[in-house]
């Protein structure tokens, strides 16, 4: 018999800024990420793309925003509401409390979500944002020893993720028969308690929240309509281009429109959208953004990918500064 196709967790998370030096002055010097790609929107080359990380931009640890000069994101249900920054400890999690209380960044508190020690915030521009205490689970994370947040109490990865819809039952199918991701258990909404938010594992079971998607109902809310502090979509890893591969054929055999194979350079990704209109990407580990610098000098300059090189000179022109 085969072996199921699983995915082993999150990839990163695309977000979206009108404010993009600002958002790079919050995720370097507030949260203290390691900016370990300065690139542009393969897509809207006028934009920057940036991708915060850790010390060597782990797959699973990447919090990325494209520049777009857009109005805020009314916010609603069809997307995501929530991205989790995990931390190893609960010792961590009243570091950042203080911090966050120093820096004057809006924040709840702390409390249990689903078991887990938790402190929500938001960054400059409204983005929904967690930190959450996940006990040592998921890929160890590679301190990145310029940040000002002391290695011991680092951002660790993505998760939980959680997004909104109006209507379980079609997400729900898409996401077991399809993405081979288990329902696990559900807990009261915090941000609405007479609704639930519904628990899916990836991977092997047991792994933790960097390899759980919550998936909150709430019927009650109109659709979000996209902008600056919204989120864009989620991507999902997969190890290798052999079940990248394997993710196009079952996206094929279930009749779901996809983007079908895009080489981004740095990975391989296919996006499709739920049915409740979330947009997913699948995208592979490798080979990675040391691909085109050194681990030294990640983020420093822009680089494009090689079908973009021959327009650096128009490109950059069109770019502003943002250090």
């Amino acid at each position: 018999m085969s072996t199921p196709l699983h995915l082993t967790g999150f990839h990163h998370l695309t977000a979206v800024s009108a404010a993009i030096a600002q958002n790079k002055r919050f995720y370097t010097e507030a949260l203290g990420m390691r900016l370990v790609k300065r690139s542009v929107n393969q897509d809207d080359v006028g934009a920057y793309h940036l991708f915060y990380s850790d010390k060597m931009g782990t797959p699973g640890n990447d919090i990325t925003f494209f520049d777009w000069k857009v109005r805020p994101e009314h916010r609603g249900n069809q997307t995501v509401t929530r991205t989790g920054l995990r931390v190893e400890g609960e010792d961590s999690l009243h570091y950042w409390l203080g911090r966050l209380t120093e820096l004057g960044v809006s924040h709840s508190g702390i409390s249990e979500v689903d078991g887990r020690p938790t402190l929500y915030f938001e960054d400059p521009e409204g983005q929904r944002l967690a930190f959450v205490v996940d006990g040592g689970l998921g890929d160890d994370l590679v301190p990145w020893e310029r940040s000002p947040v002391p290695a011991e109490h680092q951002i660790r990865g993505l998760g939980p993720i959680t997004m909104t819809v109006p209507d379980l039952a079609p997400t729900d199918a898409l996401l077991q028969r399809l993405m081979n991701m288990r329902a696990v258990r559900q807990y009261p909404d915090p941000t609405s308690p007479e609704h639930l938010v519904h628990v899916y594992e990836m991977g092997a079971g047991g792994a933790g929240p960097h390899a759980e998607l919550h998936v909150a109902v709430r019927p009650d809310l109109e659709p979000a309509i996209a902008g600056a502090g919204g989120v864009h979509h989620v991507a999902f890893r997969t190890p290798n281009g052999e079940e990248y591969d394997q993710w196009l054929g079952r996206l094929e055999a279930f009749h779901v429109r996809n983007s079908g194979p895009v080489d981004r350079y740095y990975f391989r990704s296919l996006y499709f959208r739920e049915p409740n209109g979330v947009l997913f990407e699948i995208a592979t580990d490798g080979p990675g953004f040391m691909v085109d610098e050194d681990e030294e000098t990640l983020g420093e300059r822009v680089v494009l990918p090689p079908f973009l090189e021959p327009r650096r000179e128009q490109i950059l022109a069109g770019l502003e500064p943002i250090d």
